[in-house]
């Protein structure tokens, strides 16, 4: 089960409700530490383009083992 969560005021805070019986513990993986975009682009740079940065900057796990195995997908 991954959780995404965001870290504020010393408490990781859920992004979307779980459900946890109240007082579970819980062991947590960090995956990769969390990277401001804002202060890696030029000033005035477009907020969809900042967006997008952010998407991309995101682990994605598509289940997928073989990453060559899909690698010309998008060619007609």
């Amino acid at each position: 089960m991954t959780i995404r969560a965001i870290y504020e005021n010393g408490v990781l805070r859920p992004t979307e409700p779980i459900q946890f019986p109240e007082g579970t513990v819980v062991d947590l993986q960090v995956i990769g530490e969390a990277v401001d975009v804002r202060a890696l682009v030029p000033p005035g740079t477009d907020e969809g383009l900042i967006r997008l940065y952010e998407i991309l900057g995101r682990r994605f796990d598509s289940g997928q083992q073989d990453t060559a195995e899909r690698h010309n997908e998008h060619q007609p």
